[in-house]
């Protein structure tokens, strides 16, 4: 597939996602690829009228929404969102995410978690039958990044560091490092989600469990609607 059609399949799921949205909502604000093409198309939506307000998971998502016009508020503002619409690097049929590529993964839970409804967009090849072909990202704190590693290790992950564009390590909008970890076929994202989030220091990860309501996918020409039931 070239890199036109998984554009356009991207675009088709962002465009659709916004069907979920109606006027006065206060949105959870996604990041990467797909959604900044939501909030592209969002923008153009609130320039001809509709009332919405946002919170962004990332400072990138926030420059986008500002570029887009979208008016922002934060989570000292609001404690409940109607709806977050958010990408993903790979989903199952079970609707387990593996999130976490453009490093925005922690406020991205936290704006899930606080959603009545979560729209996941993704284009043909984010759907697998299994998670963990796409490297496990794993947010830890400074303080013990090579002690953690260790133990991810233990678990069964090949952790490195991630780089900057710089060179290591790469920063987090809340200042900590992600080690992405290679666990091969994750048969159980629950139960591993579970281990990391007992590990101290993990300050998240990239595993979303139950927090997807509906998945987008862009396929060829058309889009693919699913419905958690």
């Amino acid at each position: 597939m070239t890199m036109t059609e998984i554009n356009e399949e991207k675009r088709l799921a962002a465009e659709r996602s916004l069907d979920y949205v109606r006027d006065g909502m206060c949105l959870g604000l996604g990041s990467g690829s797909t959604a900044a093409i939501m909030l592209e198309l969002l923008g153009q939506r609130v320039r001809s009228g509709l009332r919405v307000r946002g919170v962004p998971t990332s400072e990138t998502s926030r420059q986008l929404a500002e570029l887009a016009g979208i008016p922002m508020v934060s989570l000292d503002e609001v404690f409940r969102l109607d709806l977050t619409i958010d990408g993903a690097d790979e989903v199952d049929p079970q609707f387990n995410l593996l999130k976490g590529g453009g490093g925005a993964l922690l406020r991205e839970k936290i704006v899930a978690s606080l959603s009545r409804r979560v729209v996941i967009i993704v284009d043909s090849q984010k759907q697998v039958p299994h998670l963990g072909a796409f490297p496990l990202p794993v947010e830890v704190v400074p303080f013990a990044w090579q002690p953690l590693a260790q133990r991810l290790g233990d678990l069964g992950a090949t952790p490195i560091l991630r780089p900057s564009r710089e060179g290591p390590p790469f920063v987090t909008d809340e200042r900590n490092y992600i080690l992405d970890c290679a666990f091969g076929r994750i048969d159980d994202p629950a139960a591993l989600a579970a281990r990391l989030d007992a590990m101290p220091g993990v300050v998240d990860h990239g595993l979303f469990v139950g927090l997807a309501d509906t998945v987008i996918v862009g396929r060829g020409q058309t889009t693919q609607v699913m419905e958690r039931k």
